[in-house]
């Protein structure tokens, strides 16, 4: 009884940090994407948004992020990142 009580533990313990990796490699495909700035009605703290109007380099996308919380709301912050995967429509 003891030892299938260990097994049930170490099976969780391994399959935690097994089940937090692949939720962090599909955020990247979670992202979403728009053609302009201004189609951004709502930026959350910690969200982020490609934006593809042409502004950066070729194979870079416009990433633009919520970035800190003040009193008038949502501080945004742009960069320009490697485009991953085709450009989409």
């Amino acid at each position: 009884m003891r030892q299938t009580g260990l097994t049930m533990t170490k099976a969780v313990t391994t399959a935690l940090p097994a089940g937090l990796v692949l939720v962090l490699l599909a955020t990247p495909v979670l992202a979403q994407q728009v053609s302009r700035e201004q189609d951004i009605v709502d930026l959350r703290l910690g969200q982020r948004i490609m934006v593809d109007d042409g502004s950066c380099p070729a194979g870079q996308i416009k990433e633009v992020s919520g970035a800190r919380m003040t009193a008038t709301g949502v501080v945004r912050s742009a960069r320009c990142i490697p485009r991953l995967g085709p450009k989409r429509k």
